[in-house]
């Protein structure tokens, strides 16, 4: 038995309410003549159908009786990837250009926000053409930016949905892919506005979910949802939408065709190949969760409506809490914070240990700030009954912290410790990273006297050791290094040691996921929260690619044959 989600249920109930009566009195009829051309077509050319897409093809073709005009200019289908849109729409498009639907110069065009993805359905039949000598006939040699039948003089293309003005066309119908990227149905309205020159023209809206709140996507479900339960006009649009009805379903694999159509059994080869691929993205969650967010919005056509999270769990930050390993003369790459001289400065050492990344750091911080904002100079714990924010005087006892009594902190402590670390401690720097604010200014001269090379493009002429990085877009880092640092926390692959201030840092920064799907990391609260130590944990995250791992395990097996 084939299983609905909410969506399909209410269609269901559109379909008795609203087109079964209209059908019975004669008010509309399915050109079957129609439906069973272009189902021939789609299956003798370009794939074999499945029930659902076979529905779908038989709305499209829905007329009123009296003038045979038809029924839905607007068609909204929603499903999860994999399961044949873009097919789909490239085969009805093509059709539509053929004497078969017998409209003459019934320009089809598929719209999308880049080139690449707008061109997904046209290489489809163009491909589809050059490979089938009778549709060559029909068509003539394709081109690569149209398809014209030679009978109809109907054209098939491609456009870009943010391109030049598109006043004045003549399509028959537009193919809309990747509506979740919409902001607004501006464009769109551009790309229809030559629609209605040609008889019967349509409106095809395709894509799965995506990330753009209150965007053209969510006004297309809105509208969808009133024309299913009677709110709207019966025939402002025929919406199928296949998506979970709520997130816990994602852990019942026999629920996936609540948003793959394609799952319902019995299963075409196709079909056998991606519940095999898309099981084994879900099994993928356990070690990286971080994919969670795409494999709910585009797998499951359900966005996660949880776009703000801390960037670990508690559980994850008691975990960071290992003993340090010896680190003398390991690699290591530099990470700093100096976004701000009169608060919080933060400097840091990373190292790759038996799959650990091992993040030794310290701070400075300026008296002032800290004592006007966590009472630092004031000797009890509790401040006016109570617990301090930030036990300042603790950390820097613990000696995670030192606290400096100048005006504005002095660039000059950032660069001591990194020479004191590579000196002293003999810490091996393939480099140091950070931020690019203030680095000109403040940093760079600082670190050129004492005989490092500053680099802004990543070329280095220097050795190891002396070479400092430059991250010209500190916050371009965040969604490109989200993976990596969020599946590490979640596995228990992070170590701070027995330093609470960076598990303070670390709770501190939101996850943001922006409109566009990426990951920000942003502060909790601008003032009190500080996030310094783990922007300088991410700075060196950046560039920990240079890290060769060290695996302990080795070395004491080896150390054991030698005394031996």
């Amino acid at each position: 038995m084939v299983k609905f989600n909410y969506e399909r249920k209410l269609l269901v109930d559109y379909i008795k309410r609203e087109v079964v009566p209209r059908l019975e009195s004669g008010e509309v009829f399915f050109d079957v003549e129609q439906i069973d051309n272009c189902i021939g077509y789609t299956e003798k050319y370009f794939f074999e159908l499945e029930d659902f897409q076979k529905f779908i093809i038989s709305f499209v073709f829905l007329y009123f009786s009296e003038n045979h005009r038809n029924v839905y200019r607007k068609i909204l289908i929603m499903i999860a990837r994999g399961n044949g849109k873009n097919g789909l729409l490239s085969a009805i498009g093509s059709y539509l250009t053929t004497p078969m639907h017998g409209i003459s110069k019934y320009n089809i065009s598929i719209v999308a926000n880049s080139e690449d993805q707008a061109k997904t359905s046209f290489d489809e039949v163009h491909d589809t053409i050059e490979s089938h000598e009778d549709l060559e006939e029909l068509f003539g040699k394709p081109s690569k930016s149209e398809i014209k039948n030679k009978q109809t003089k109907s054209l098939f293309k491609f456009r870009t949905s943010n391109g030049n003005t598109k006043d004045g066309l003549r399509d028959g119908a537009v193919i809309f892919d990747e509506i979740h990227q919409y902001e607004s149905n501006k464009d769109v309205k551009v790309h229809i506005s030559g629609l209605g020159k040609r008889p019967n023209p349509r409106e095809f809206y395709i894509g799965t979910d995506g990330y753009v709140r209150d965007g053209f996507i969510d006004q297309m479900k809105d509208m969808a949802i009133k024309v299913l339960k009677g709110e709207a006009k019966w025939n402002a649009m025929f919406p199928f939408i296949c998506k979970l009805d709520k997130e816990a379903q994602v852990n019942d694999p026999k629920l996936w065709e609540l948003s793959s159509p394609m799952f319902s059994l019995p299963m075409s080869e196709y079909a056998q190949g991606l519940y095999e691929t898309v099981l084994e993205e879900y099994e993928d969650l356990e070690l990286n969760p971080s994919g969670r967010e795409e494999f709910m919005t585009k797998r499951m056509n359900l966005p996660v409506t949880d776009i703000e999270r801390s960037v670990a769990t508690y559980e994850e930050l008691k975990a960071t809490k290992k003993e340090f390993p010896e680190l003398r003369n390991l690699p290591a790459v530099g990470g700093f914070d100096f976004a701000s001289t009169r608060d919080f400065i933060a400097v840091g050492a990373l190292f790759k240990i038996d799959g650990d990344y091992v993040f030794k750091s310290h701070s400075f911080v300026r008296k002032e700030f800290v004592d006007r904002i966590y009472s630092y100079s004031k000797p009890n714990e509790n401040v006016n009954g109570k617990r301090r924010f930030a036990p300042i005087r603790q950390w820097e006892d613990e000696g995670l912290l030192t606290v400096l009594d100048e005006p504005s902190m002095d660039a000059q402590h950032v660069v001591d410790w990194f020479v004191r670390m590579r000196d002293e401690e003999g810490y091996e720097f393939q480099t140091i990273c950070g931020d690019g604010y203030k680095m000109r200014e403040y940093l760079q001269p600082k670190f050129e006297e004492a005989g490092f090379e500053v680099s802004w493009n990543g070329k280095f002429e220097e050795p190891l050791g002396y070479r400092v990085e430059v991250i010209r877009n500190f916050r371009a880092i965040d969604a490109q290094l989200s993976t990596v640092i969020e599946d590490s926390f979640a596995n228990q692959k992070i170590n701070f040691g027995d330093n609470d201030m960076m598990r303070w840092y670390t709770n501190n920064v939101l996850r943001h996921l922006k409109k566009d799907g990426n990951v920000e990391y942003i502060k909790k609260e601008d003032v009190r929260r500080k996030t310094d130590g783990f922007k300088a944990f991410e700075a060196a995250m950046f560039k920990a690619d240079l890290l060769n791992e060290v695996d302990t395990t080795d070395f004491y097996d080896n150390l054991g044959w030698f005394l031996s």
